[in-house]
């Protein structure tokens, strides 16, 4: 179970950061939840940050390093 301030990693973009909040979609007629995850990308010159929403099912649990942590 992935809670507020942990780890996360994206399973289709590899994308990692930190789970800030939860939401909804509604997928079939069905609400599903949703992980919102703060992402920082960085280069040589810059960091940008942004936030990142997808069903829960999307994301795994990683470590501080983005790789994933199996449970």
């Amino acid at each position: 179970m992935l809670t507020v301030g942990d780890c996360a990693i994206h399973q289709k973009t590899g994308e990692s950061g930190v789970v800030i909040g939860y939401g909804h979609e509604l997928v079939n007629n069905a609400y599903q939840t949703t992980l919102k995850v703060l992402v920082s990308n960085q280069n040589e010159t810059n960091q940008t940050s942004s936030i990142k929403e997808d069903l829960y099912s999307e994301w795994l649990k990683s470590d501080d390093d983005g790789q994933r942590v199996d449970n």
